[in-house]
C-alpha cells in the first residue's frame, strides 16, 4: 500500500491542504519568500486553484511570534502587502528598512513589521563566516551603507567594532565560500577592495554586468572570477555540495564528459596506414539497429540526432530511415551545463522535448535531468558560457538571471541570453542555435545566414511570406538569387523537430 502523501493546511488556501513534494527545480517562485522554488517544496495540486508553490520552511512558519524588538504585542504572520498609499514608510521591514512582498510578521495596531526572514536573525553576537570578529546587533534605526551589499538605507546594522564594519543582518548569513555551476574553483566572499585595482571595470560573470569592487563579491584569485553575492547563491546557479570536503584550494572534481560503451557499442573497425581506428559499424543506444559509417553525400536527409541536414560523415541504417552524424554519435553520456544544478543524462529520441534553454520543441537526443524534468536539445547543450558568434564582434557570455532581457536580434525575452561586455548587445539560444546554412524546398539554391541588411534601401521584405522584415533582425538570403527571407518562413514553425 503506498504511503500516503504528507500534507499542510495552510492559511493561503483554506479550502484544500497543500501537499508536499520533492525534486522542482528553478521553475515556479515561492508564495513566501519569491524565491525559485528547488528541493523540497508544497504545492496545492487541485484542478483549477492557484498552485501556491512553497519552499517547506516557508509553509511551515509559525503563524505568530513574540520578538524583542516589539515585545509589547505578539507578531502575527501575513501573506499579503498592504497598500499604505502615501504612508508607504510603514511597509517597510523595521530591520532591513525595505518593502519586499513576502510573507511579514506583523503587528496591526502599531504598524510594525518584520520580514520573516529578518524575524530570524539574531539579536544577539553573530559570527558571520567570512569576517573573523563577530558582529553586534546595533538596536536602533539609522541611515547607514553596508560594507557587504553597498545598498545604503535606514534600519537596523551589525558592526564589528574592531574594523567599523557596518552589515545588514540578513547579509552577515552569505556563506565565505560557494560553488557555481560554472566554474570549477570554489569561490571566497571577499569585502575587500584590495584585491582590485579601482579603475578597472569588472562584470559579473555569472549575470554580465557591473559589479562594485568596493564591497562584498565572491571570486577566485586562481582565474579572477568575480560573481555578485546574490548571483553566487541563488539555488540556480550555486552547486548544493558539502564544501567541507574540500579545502580551499582544491578544485571539485570535474564530471567525465567522454563517450563510453553507454552512448555505443562498437560493431566492427578498421585501422588506416597512421594507426587512426576507423568505426565502420556501431550500435548507438538510441537505435535499435546496427548503424554504419557512410560518406555518400546525402539525398537531403534530416539527422535524428540533432535535426539539422546530414553531412558526412554519418551513420545510417540499412533497415530503415534513419541517419546520425558522426558526431552525435559520439556524444558523451553525461554532461554539465551552465543552466542546470545537475549533471545531464543524453537521452534517446522521443515524441518531443521542450528545451528549456531556446524554447523550441524537438524530437532528437536530448541531455536531461529527469529529477527536475530538465531538458536541452543537442545544440543548445553544446554551447559553453563563453560564445564566440559571427554575427558579432565581442565574446559574449551567458548571463542567468531573474530578470528577463530582449534579445537584440529577434527581440524577444529570456531569463538567459548571451551578453557582451563591450556593448549592449546580447544574443538568445534561439538565435545563437540558428544554422549558419538553410535549404527551402521551394527554392533551388542553399541560405546563408546574414547579420545585417543587405542593402541601404532602408525597405526590407520577405520573399517568401511577402511581409516586412526588421532590418535589426538576423535573416537568410540567397545570394544567387538576391532571395531574401524571414528565418521562420526558411526553417518553419518547428526547426527542430523531424517529421512534423
Amino acid at each position: 500500500m503506498e504511503q500516503q502523501q504528507q500534507q499542510l493546511l495552510h492559511f493561503c488556501d483554506s479550502k484544500h491542504p497543500l501537499v508536499f513534494q520533492t525534486g522542482l527545480y528553478g521553475s515556479r517562485t515561492c508564495c513566501g519568500c519569491q524565491e525559485l522554488v528547488y528541493g523540497t517544496w508544497y504545492w496545492c495540486s487541485r484542478d483549477g486553484c492557484p498552485t501556491y508553490y512553497h519552499h517547506k520552511s516557508c509553509a511551515e512558519l509559525p503563524l505568530g511570534l513574540h520578538h524583542p524588538l516589539h515585545s509589547i504585542h505578539p507578531l502575527i504572520l501575513s501573506p499579503y502587502q498592504i497598500d499604505y498609499g502615501k504612508d508607504i514608510q510603514f511597509s517597510n521591514c523595521l530591520l532591513c528598512n525595505e518593502s519586499r512582498n513576502q510573507y511579514t510578521y506583523r503587528c496591526f495596531r502599531c504598524d510594525f513589521n518584520l520580514h520573516f526572514t529578518c524575524a530570524s536573525l539574531p539579536l544577539t553576537t553573530m559570527e558571520a563566516e567570512f569576517h573573523d570578529h563577530p558582529l553586534t546587533p546595533i538596536l536602533k534605526s539609522f541611515t547607514f551603507t553596508c560594507d557587504i551589499c553597498g545598498k545604503e538605507g535606514k534600519g537596523m546594522p551589525y558592526l564589528c567594532n574592531l574594523c567599523s564594519f557596518w552589515v545588514h543582518g540578513r547579509c552577515a548569513s552569505f556563506p565565505r565560500m560557494v560553488k557555481v555551476v560554472r566554474h570549477k574553483h570554489l569561490l571566497h566572499l571577499t569585502h575587500s577592495s584590495l584585491e582590485f585595482h579601482q579603475p578597472d571595470t569588472r562584470f559579473c560573470q555569472i549575470c554580465v554586468r557591473k559589479v562594485d569592487t568596493r564591497y562584498g563579491l565572491y571570486y577566485c584569485s586562481r582565474c579572477d572570477f568575480v560573481a555578485h553575492l546574490n548571483c553566487a547563491v541563488d539555488g540556480r546557479n550555486k552547486e548544493n555540495i558539502n564544501l567541507k570536503e574540500f579545502k580551499d584550494v582544491d578544485e571539485v572534481p570535474e564530471l567525465n564528459e567522454s563517450a563510453d560503451s553507454a552512448t555505443y557499442e562498437v560493431k566492427k573497425s578498421n585501422m588506416k596506414e597512421d594507426g587512426t581506428q576507423i568505426v565502420e559499424e556501431i550500435k548507438h543506444f538510441s537505435h535499435r539497429h546496427d548503424l554504419k559509417l557512410t560518406n555518400e553525400v546525402p539525398n537531403n536527409q534530416i539527422c535524428d540526432g540533432c535535426v539539422r541536414a546530414i553531412l558526412t560523415p554519418y551513420y545510417s541504417c540499412v533497415k530503415c530511415e534513419f541517419f546520425l552524424h558522426e558526431s552525435c554519435a559520439k556524444l558523451p553520456p553525461k554532461k554539465r551545463h551552465p543552466l542546470h544544478q545537475h549533471p545531464l543524462v543524453l537521452l534517446p529520441m522521443s515524441t518531443y522535448f521542450w528545451c528549456q534553454a531556446c524554447y523550441r520543441d524537438f524530437n532528437g537526443l536530448a541531455y536531461g535531468c529527469k529529477k527536475c524534468s530538465f531538458y536541452l536539445d543537442v545544440h543548445c547543450s553544446l554551447i559553453s558560457d563563453i560564445l564566440t558568434h559571427k554575427g558579432h564582434e565581442h565574446p559574449l557570455i551567458l548571463s542567468y538571471t531573474t530578470q528577463k532581457q530582449k534579445c537584440s536580434c529577434c527581440s524577444n525575452e529570456s531569463e538567459q541570453v548571451f551578453c557582451c561586455s563591450t556593448c549592449e548587445f546580447a544574443l538568445d539560444y534561439k538565435c545563437a542555435t540558428l544554422p549558419h546554412s538553410a535549404r527551402y524546398n521551394q527554392h533551388e539554391h542553399p541560405f546563408t545566414l546574414c547579420y545585417r541588411p543587405e542593402d541601404d534601401s532602408g525597405e526590407y521584405y520577405c520573399d517568401i511570406c511577402e511581409e516586412e522584415r526588421d532590418s535589426k533582425q538576423w535573416f537568410y538570403y540567397c545570394e544567387d538569387c538576391s532571395y531574401p527571407a524571414h528565418s521562420k518562413c526558411i526553417l518553419g514553425e518547428y526547426p527542430n523537430c523531424k517529421g512534423w
